[in-house]
């Protein structure tokens, strides 16, 4: 059996373990720094409250248990050793046949060492509990403090970057600004929060329509939020977030949704690094220079007819990688076997921003673009039938429908002591 070492149980590394868990000709490792699949899309539903993040997380053990030739390693890896077909992870050494680097993206600050210690990313389940224990926490500050300007500062909320992230993240905030939040803090005057998008771009949901991009800042500005675009942020100190214009703003919390970079190890050689800090492959996912390391997902960057500055980095994509790559291991195997190449092919974009608001571009057909109710339930549906596990679907539709009726949720809980929240700069003297 060939040994196939998949790094990242995102996406598309969870994807073509399971695609291959059953062949006889493949033995895999899976080797991931957490113990489950985080579902990235409804990451800010655990930020704002809406949902535990048990709902939207799998063990991985779990997932494989019926399968003897998939193992999960619990490991970071360290470095890639290209030429001698190993690598090093912090359990120990690994040799392969086939190695997949599947690691995703983090968030990238473009060397701005204020943002990175003051702002707030969202790449992961903690740093999701991170942003909804700051949000509750500077709320309840707000009761505490008898200064205007001070209160004002913990109640604004600053999202930089108008992508799929930044857009349902902040409709979302704005909804909760409105209808839950007064109710349990009848203490403030909700009036005077602002919650501001800022873009730096000439448009949110860049990726997608012109259609979609209008409409959804209408759902936005009529929900109360304040978007602002071919608007950069260049400073925070905690207190006060510094724009392009010599602007400032200030704000207790600074969410940053603003660019992503990939997780590339040790290893890889510099000449298949994009500027993009992505890993360049050809149409068989292979890195070059190797006919045995492969890469996918949003770390992968592959030039084709349809893409040719590379695919979106979304989980469409990584999923898509994940099924080629599988076949093309299984045509490698066979006798006169031919290993195809990948072409992308649009199914479809979609965004929400709201109760019974959202955009949908190409989809269920090419051209096609629709907003309002039913793109909010084509969204919902789609990303309910993604998530892994039965149990998983029906806790994430039963808050769904508890919170349409309702407008309420009940996950708001601050457990101090159980997350490590962003250095920031010491609250002010509260009386």
């Amino acid at each position: 059996m060939k040994h196939v070492i998949i790094i990242g149980a995102g996406f598309g590394g969870l994807r073509l373990a399971r695609r291959l868990q059953q062949h006889p000709d493949f033995r895999i490792t899976l080797v991931d720094k957490l113990n489950h699949h985080q579902f990235q899309p409804l990451f800010y539903q655990v930020a704002t409250a809406g949902l535990d993040p048990s709902n939207i997380s799998f063990p991985l053990r779990k997932v494989f248990r019926k399968s003897s030739r998939v193992q999960v390693l619990l490991a970071s890896l360290q470095e890639v050793l290209a030429e001698e077909n190993r690598i090093i992870t912090d359990a120990g050494m690994l040799r392969y046949d086939y190695l997949v680097l599947a690691t995703g993206c983090r968030t990238n600050f473009f060397g701005n060492r204020s943002l990175e210690r003051y702002a707030y990313p969202m790449k992961s389940t903690v740093e999701a509990l991170n942003i909804r224990h700051a949000i509750i926490e500077n709320l309840e500050l707000a009761t505490q403090t008898p200064d205007a300007g001070e209160r004002q500062r913990l109640l604004n909320i600053i999202i930089a970057g108008a992508g799929p992230t930044g857009v349902e993240l902040s409709g979302t905030l704005a909804e909760m600004k409105a209808r839950i939040l007064p109710k349990d803090f009848p203490e403030l005057d909700f009036s005077q929060m602002n919650i501001y998008l800022l873009e730096g771009s000439d448009k949110t949901l860049g990726a997608m329509s012109a259609r979609s991009s209008t409409r959804s800042r209408q759902y936005l500005e009529t929900l109360g939020v304040t978007v602002r675009t071919n608007t950069r942020v260049t400073d925070y100190d905690g207190d006060e977030v510094t724009l392009d214009d010599g602007g400032r703003l200030p704000a207790a919390l600074l969410i940053w949704a603003a660019g992503i970079e990939g997780n590339i190890p040790a290893g890889i050689p510099q000449c298949a690094i994009t500027r993009s800090r992505r890993i360049r492959t050809d149409r068989q996912h292979r890195v070059p220079g190797f006919d045995n390391l492969f890469a996918i997902g949003d770390l992968a960057y592959m030039e084709s007819p349809n893409y040719p500055n590379g695919a979106p980095q979304v989980c469409a994509v990584a999923i898509r990688h994940a099924d080629s790559l599988a076949q093309n291991f299984i045509e490698r195997q066979r006798i006169g076997g031919k290993p195809k190449d990948f072409e992308y092919t649009e199914p479809g974009t979609m965004a929400t921003v709201g109760r019974n608001k959202a955009v949908v571009d190409h989809f269920p057909f090419r051209n096609a673009h629709f907003g309002g109710f039913a793109a909010w339930v084509a969204w919902m549906g789609f990303h309910l039938l993604q998530l892994i596990g039965v149990k998983n679907k029906v806790q994430v539709f039963v808050n769904w429908v508890f919170h349409y009726f309702t407008y309420d949720q009940s996950l708001r809980l601050l457990f101090k002591g159980t997350y490590r929240p962003r250095r920031r700069r010491a609250a002010k003297e509260l009386v």
